[in-house]
C-alpha cells in the first residue's frame, strides 16, 4: 500500500508542523529560575536571544538550508546549553539529511533532558516509524497520545496510522486515522490516509467521503486525484470519474499515475 505522506517532501511538511509546536514551550527548558522564582534579567536577555536563534533555525530549515539551520542551533545552545528544543530540531534537521545517527544521538540527549517532553517523545516517535523501528515508534507515540492536552495531537494520531500501515496491520492504523479525525477533521493527512485505508478494503463509500473532504479542501496532487478516479470507477459514478480524470490530464500529464489512466490499470 503507497502510503500519503511517505514522501519525502511531505515528510518534511509533517516534521515542520511539530517543530512549531516547540515554539510554544521553548521557556520551559531553559535554566531553572532564581530563588525568588524569578528570572534574572540576565537570563532573561538569554532566553530572548536563545529563542531569536531557534526561530531562525528553524525559518532556515524550513527553506531547505540544513547547514545554516545547524549553526543557528548551535548558537542557541552555546546560550542555553540545556535548551532541550533545540536537540530536538537539530534532530529533525539532521533527520532530513540522512544523518540518522546524528539524529538518533540528538533525540537520546533531548530525551535524557527532558524524558517526559511530549513534542520530543513525538518527533523521535516518527523518526523510529520511518526508519523500520515501528514497534519502538509506537511506544512513544502511544505514551504521546495518552495525553489528550497535546497540541500536535492529531498529527501523532496520523503519525501512528503510517506507522501501524508500515507494520501492515491496517486495522490499528483506521483506528488512529478515525481517532486522529475526531480530534482534527480539517487535518488533510488524516483525510487521505482513511480514504485510502476504507479504499483498500472494499468500502468505498466512506472512502468516499473523506476524499470529497480532501477534494474540497484543493489538496488536488497526482496521487489524491488517481485515487479519488479509483474510489468513483469502484462506485460505478461515471460522471465524477470522468472530471476528475480530466483534471488530473490537465493538472499532471506527465504523471505515474495518467499514465496509469491512460493504460487502465486501475489496480497497479
Amino acid at each position: 500500500m503507497k502510503i500519503f505522506g511517505s514522501n519525502r517532501w511531505l515528510r518534511r511538511v509533517i516534521l515542520l508542523s511539530l517543530v512549531f509546536v516547540l515554539s510554544a514551550c521553548a521557556s520551559k527548558h531553559l535554566e531553572g529560575p532564581s530563588d525568588d522564582s524569578k528570572l534574572s534579567a540576565e537570563k532573561l536577555d538569554a532566553q530572548k536571544r536563545a529563542s531569536i536563534r531557534m526561530q531562525l533555525a528553524i525559518g532556515y530549515y524550513q527553506q531547505g538550508q540544513y547547514k545554516v539551520a545547524l549553526d543557528e542551533v548551535k548558537h542557541a545552545i552555546s546560550i542555553s546549553p540545556e535548551l532541550v528544543d533545540a536537540y530536538s530540531v537539530r534532530a529533525l534537521i539532521f533527520m532530513d539529511m540522512g544523518e540518522l545517527q546524528a539524529a538518533e544521538d540528538n533525540f537520546q540527549y533531548a530525551l535524557k533532558l527532558a524524558p517526559d517532553d511530549l513534542v520530543v517523545e513525538n518527533n523521535y516517535g516518527w523518526f523510529l516509524c520511518l526508519n523500520k523501528r515501528e514497534k519502538q515508534g509506537l511506544v512513544y507515540l502511544n505514551k504521546v497520545l495518552q495525553n489528550q492536552s497535546y497540541a500536535a495531537l492529531s498529527k501523532a494520531y496520523n503519525a501512528a496510522g503510517v506507522c501501524s500501515l508500515k507494520m501492515k496491520d491496517n486495522a490499528a492504523a483506521e483506528k488512529y486515522f478515525t481517532q486522529g479525525f475526531k480530534v482534527d477533521p480539517s487535518n488533510g493527512d488524516l483525510n487521505k490516509n482513511l480514504a485510502r485505508t476504507l479504499y483498500q478494503r472494499g468500502d468505498y463509500l466512506n472512502a468516499r467521503f473523506y476524499m470529497t473532504r480532501v477534494i474540497q479542501q484543493d489538496l488536488l496532487t497526482a496521487e489524491v486525484l488517481w485515487l479519488a478516479i479509483k474510489i468513483e470507477r469502484k462506485i460505478g459514478n461515471d460522471a465524477a470519474l470522468n472530471s476528475l480524470s480530466a483534471q488530473l490530464r490537465k493538472r499532471y500529464p506527465d504523471s505515474t499515475e495518467y499514465s496509469l489512466l491512460q493504460r487502465g490499470s486501475f489496480d497497479e
